[in-house]
């Protein structure tokens, strides 16, 4: 469970002040609001990775862990954005093998791991794939797998949805809500599409917050 109480933040004007929320493991919670008004700030603080202009002030709680001031390698947080940002010179096996734990380093443990998240995201086959040969969907479905196969404590979506059509964008937001309950995270989704609003199990956010 994620846990954000008193939240402040801003850069040489607020942002937000007295944000408060919870999102519950296997939910997703909608962040909704016009551009410019704190949502991408507040992933960033969320992940740990803010710049220093920002500056924020509250507490920040995943799991029961008081994580706002630790490094962004050891907050447990799986991220996503608009663009897949696959790695264009790595077959799509290799973009999901750089998603895996150090603790899972064995090289057929590796191999396993990456053919089951394939075949977990219908994409069975496509280990030696060039990433730029695949949909904007089939995208999507890596660029998220990668981040999952680093079992992240929580999952930000950064308008994850935003480059896939009507119909893609459904498909692909029902497969992350059905990972995100099947792993009991919690997620967070920044849109400014109406009808993402259908995908989320869990509380919707409005900003601006001041």
């Amino acid at each position: 469970m994620l846990q954000v109480t008193d939240l402040h933040f801003g850069y040489d004007t607020p942002l937000v002040r007295g944000l408060n929320f919870t999102i519950e493991a296997g939910t997703i919670c909608l962040l909704h609001g016009p551009s410019g008004c704190g949502k991408s700030s507040l992933l960033a603080i969320l992940s740990g990775t803010a710049d220093k202009m920002l500056k924020w002030q509250g507490q920040i709680t995943l799991d029961g862990v008081e994580i706002g001031q630790l490094p962004a390698a050891q907050r447990g947080v799986g991220l996503m954005f608009q663009d897949p940002l696959l790695f264009p010179h790595m077959t799509v096996g290799d973009n999901l093998a750089f998603g895996l734990t150090a603790a899972r380093s064995g090289r057929a443990e590796r191999r396993q791991a990456v053919l089951d998240a394939l075949q977990e995201c219908g994409l069975d086959g496509f280990a030696e794939r060039d990433p730029a040969s695949l949909s904007g969907g089939q995208k999507a479905r890596v660029a998220l797998m990668r981040a999952l196969l680093a079992a992240p404590k929580m999952l930000l979506l950064d308008e994850a949805f935003s480059s896939l059509d009507p119909e893609l964008r459904q498909t692909f937001g029902t497969f992350v809500a059905s990972q995100v309950a099947v792993r009991q995270i919690p997620a967070l989704l920044v849109s400014h599409h109406a009808g993402d609003k259908s995908l989320t199990s869990g509380a919707i956010i409005r900003f601006p917050g001041l």
